[in-house]
């Protein structure tokens, strides 16, 4: 049985990292252009979107876009 090594587990996960990454950035630029968000403060969605991992940024997107 070998060790698995922090490099071992960063090759196999970096595409999910890159993700998160991408995904908390687009929705924290999202949400500062925008004048409006729906159904929560913004600072509530700012912590959603960088503490929700993958699914807070994909949530802000589905459910908390507010108009233009």
């Amino acid at each position: 049985m070998s060790a698995v090594t922090f490099r071992d587990v960063l090759v196999r996960f970096w595409p999910l990292l890159a993700l998160q990454l991408i995904l908390a950035i687009a929705g924290l630029m999202d949400i500062s252009r925008r004048k409006t968000v729906k159904h929560l403060p913004r600072p509530i969605w700012v912590a959603i979107i960088l503490l929700g991992e993958c699914i807070g940024p994909i949530i802000y997107f589905a459910v908390g876009r507010g108009e233009e």
